[in-house]
């Protein structure tokens, strides 16, 4: 399974995309500000990953208390999830799923957030490997 996330938006503290599984559109994303980290610093807690390609894992998550996907082998980053949240503020670093419903907003995380670790899982389970390509 691929899913691709296309970043439509980039701002000084948020920036927005689409997340894509096998070209199909499935949610809106929201992270944190891009920031080229070979020219500038990370600023932990306010930078999104970098783009690339990832290998993605479903895993129970300490901080959240549940099952997520986790975006494995991120440069200068760990524990990356894709979880439900709402604004910037949410990320750390993460990805948020869920519908613009504002700039830099979204909105319907938590059934968005259930839906997608619903069919990783399922494509885990299955011994499908999944990835991420983040642009």
């Amino acid at each position: 399974m691929k899913l691709t996330l296309r970043r439509t938006c980039k701002t000084a503290t948020y920036t927005e995309g689409i997340l894509t599984i096998d070209s199909v559109f499935f949610c809106h994303t929201l992270e944190d500000a891009v920031r080229d980290l070979t020219f500038e610093t990370k600023i932990y807690g306010q930078t999104a990953i970098p783009d690339g390609r990832y290998r993605v894992n479903v895993s129970f998550s300490p901080k959240f208390k549940r099952l997520l996907p986790q975006i494995m082998d991120v440069p200068y980053f760990s524990s990356i999830r894709i979880h439900r949240g709402n604004t910037a503020s949410d990320t750390s670093g993460c990805i948020l799923v869920g519908i613009k419903s504002g700039n830099g907003i979204i909105s319907n995380s938590s059934a968005t957030e259930e839906k997608l670790t619903s069919l990783l899982i399922k494509e885990q389970e299955k011994g499908n490997s999944i990835t991420i390509s983040v642009q």
